[in-house]
């Protein structure tokens, strides 16, 4: 059965730019040769780690929103296990609420939505102070 997984994975900060589209490129064609639909990428870039790994304290940050099999999931983590560029990865099974979320936001359909629910928000109180 097919599903909808997002993948993050974090790599070095010591990598240069060629080797981290290398990199990327790397599980992009492991997705696709494993039969992936590759239904969004986002380039993070460089952040701050919460805590140091491997005594590193900022990485650089890949997300992957993809559609396949599950059995394809153990191989993408297995390849993520032995990359030495990666510091830590993460994959998740994105159910139908996630799946809506993530086409609003690309949509950018929700920053409206998020206003509009703000001065709702808004109404209320001042409904609420006028009261009291």
């Amino acid at each position: 059965m097919v599903k909808q997984y997002e993948t993050v994975f974090i790599m070095t900060p010591v990598l240069s730019d060629e080797q981290i589209k290398e990199t990327v490129g790397k599980y992009q064609k492991l997705l696709k040769d494993g039969g992936a639909e590759i239904v969004d990428e986002n380039n993070w870039g460089m952040r701050k780690l919460a805590y140091p790994i491997q005594k590193k304290t900022s990485g650089y940050y890949y997300l992957i929103e993809f559609k396949s099999e599950g059995n394809l999931i153990a191989k993408l983590e297995t390849a993520y296990k032995r990359d030495e560029r990666l510091l830590r990865f993460l994959t998740v099974s994105l159910d139908k609420f996630a799946v809506a979320y993530n086409e609003k936001k690309r949509a950018g359909g929700l920053k409206s939505q998020q206003k509009a629910e703000n001065k709702n928000r808004e109404r209320k109180e001042e409904k609420t102070e006028k009261e009291n």
